[in-house]
């Protein structure tokens, strides 16, 4: 942060002040020991780094007398009660000769310590155990937790040039931080939404300073580098870092994503494989792949055309449905995973492409199990809709989509997040129960449902997936080829692609 010589002049200047009255001043490193206690230098030298070295001598003064104004443990239980927040302290926080004081503090994670603060007007303590001690800890813990709700702080939305959207939560409290110890609370503060059910990356590089990206498409991919370098970079610059770390928040826990080389002193990100299978599924499961290009490239195009109306609109869905029955070209060796099969067969409804459909359905169920873990209902629905197109009886199709239903279960389909299986995967399984069953208004009610739940879904997403609505786009085709009535006023269901407008103009 400061030359050598400015930190020279620092350590003089913290040296000078506190050795006025002081016999035992001692400096070390980024410490300085007096009258027993240490008192790190770093965030004294950061404030230092962005004023005129003129200021240095009045910034020193503040800081100690802000130290030596701090309570020293003589409050009563309602005091602390009232002024005690939850504080996130990185995992270096307490010197060797003091941990023994701090027994109570708990580990949140690689980096990070969840202790308890008490903010006063002049000062923040962390308190040690004779404090929490004087109180219940629980329910000292608890009050530290509601407090902690109230911290005010200030919000801002960020597209970064990869696309991803990133929040960023700042203030002038200590407290910032570490509200990442109630992230749902906060993301319902800041954005007015809950937390996905994959929930989201976090950073939280500084005391103030928190930044989040809620895990809902593909562009997670893209935010792990992101916001990574964020962390990093906030953290060096400070004042009051706290941990270069990214962090993924999942089921109520922080899971450090960041791999720290002692020796090298490096960063890297390695994702446990919970995650990368997470990440695979957002991205249709095929990565980068020309079918995946092909795809997004086909759904952006509602972007201008959101009707499609226009040929290249056409020709960029049907390039995608060659794509995608390209990786299932022959029976006995599929190239992709079950869900890149359901792309593909949706996208064979679309086109009306009868032939390409069979062929699909002639791909063994056990190869696409092979070919990519998920769960058991994505296979039977696969089922239910292979012994459809091959004319199967329809009690065995009927028992497949009770079998399909059943598995999709949020209960039983723990590997799939819960707004996923509900808001996007189950909606097309719910239409088609609608359609084989031949209830016109049932199934009309039924797309509304789908739809919303779709714009739900993906809402402030930038991926284009959530322009239209594939499955059940794909379904509301299949119906209206069989004389249902169709509503296609929703953004999310291009009129001409519903309708079969293009097809048969040109060989697919």
């Amino acid at each position: 942060m400061l030359t050598e010589p400015q930190a020279a002049r620092l350590r003089s200047l913290a040296v000078d002040h506190l050795g006025a009255g002081h016999d035992d001043v001692v400096v070390t490193g980024t410490d300085v020991l007096h009258n027993g206690r240490r008192s790190p230098l770093t965030t004294l030298a950061q404030r230092c780094r962005d004023i005129p070295e003129e200021q240095w001598p009045e910034l020193v003064r503040q800081h100690f007398a802000r130290l030596e104004n701090a309570s020293r443990g003589d409050e009563g239980a309602e005091e602390l009660l009232r002024g005690t927040r939850l504080r996130l302290l990185p995992d270096d926080a307490f010197p060797e000769e003091a941990a023994g004081s701090f027994r109570y503090v708990r580990p949140v994670a690689d980096g990070l310590l969840a202790a308890l603060a008490l903010d006063t007007p002049d000062s923040v303590r962390i308190l040690h155990d004779g404090d929490v001690a004087r109180v219940d800890a629980e329910r000292l813990w608890a009050a530290g937790r509601a407090n902690l709700l109230a911290e005010p702080v200030r919000h801002e939305e960020v597209r970064t040039g990869t696309g991803a959207v990133l929040h960023s939560v700042y203030g002038d409290s200590h407290f910032v931080a570490s509200r990442a110890l109630a992230l749902p609370e906060l993301v319902r503060e800041v954005t007015g939404r809950d937390l996905p059910e994959a929930g989201a990356l976090v950073a939280v590089p500084t005391r103030h300073l928190l930044a989040f990206h809620p895990i809902v498409d593909s562009t997670v991919v893209d935010a792990v580098n992101d916001l990574g370098s964020y962390a990093l970079g906030a953290c060096q610059d400070g004042p009051g870092s706290l941990t270069p770390r990214l962090y993924w928040w999942h089921r109520g826990r922080l899971v450090c994503l960041t791999h720290i080389d002692e020796e090298t002193r490096s960063l890297s990100v390695r994702a446990p494989q919970e995650l990368l299978e997470l990440m695979k599924r957002l991205r249709g499961g095929q990565g980068s792949s020309p079918f995946a290009t092909a795809l997004a490239h086909a759904h952006a195009q509602a972007a201008d055309d959101p009707s499609a109306v226009k040929l290249e609109s056409w020709e960029a869905w049907v390039r995608a449905m060659q794509e995608g029955s390209a990786l299932f070209a022959t029976p006995d060796a599929p190239q992709g995973d079950g869900r890149a099969w359901l792309e593909a067969f949706w996208l064979a409804l679309v086109c009306r492409e009868g032939e390409r459909l069979t062929r699909l359905s002639q791909v063994p169920v056990e190869r696409l199990r092979r070919a990519g873990e998920a769960d058991d209902y994505l296979f039977h629905w696969i089922g239910t809709l292979q012994a459809f197109v091959l004319r199967r009886p329809m009690d065995e199709v009927a028992d497949r989509l009770v079998t399909t239903i059943q598995t999709s279960d949020p209960q039983v389909a723990t590997r799939t997040p819960g707004d996923l299986l509900n808001l996007v995967d189950y909606q097309p399984i719910a239409l088609f129960h609608r359609f084989i069953a031949r209830d016109q208004e049932k199934f009309a009610a039924a797309l509304a449902e789908a739809l919303a739940h779709h714009g739900r879904y993906w809402e402030g997403s930038c991926d284009p997936r959530a322009l239209v609505a594939l499955g059940p786009l794909a379904l509301a085709s299949l119906a209206y080829d069989a004389g249902f009535p169709v509503d296609t006023s929703s953004p999310y269901l291009p009129t001409h692609l519903v309708q079969g407008s293009w097809y048969g103009e040109f060989p697919t």
